[in-house]
């Protein structure tokens, strides 16, 4: 199976920590790998074994006090 990347939209970010949150929010869901947070670009991309994923992606950031979207 092959993965896709996926870039999201993170509204809410002012601070390496938040961006640290939502890099840490990522890394821990199973499947997801790769993630790279752009604090400046207010964007998070990653690697997904299958795009079921993303809810779940959305989820978790927003759950982390971020607002999360599909670019």
């Amino acid at each position: 199976m092959s993965s896709q990347k996926i870039t999201l939209n993170v509204e809410g970010m002012s601070c390496g920590h938040c961006s640290g949150t939502v890099q840490k929010a990522l890394e821990g869901m199973e499947g997801i790998s790769d993630v790279l947070v752009d604090l400046k670009g207010k964007k998070a991309v990653f690697e997904a074994d299958n795009e079921n994923l993303i809810a779940g992606a959305i989820k978790k950031i927003d759950e982390a006090g971020y607002k999360a979207s599909v670019i």
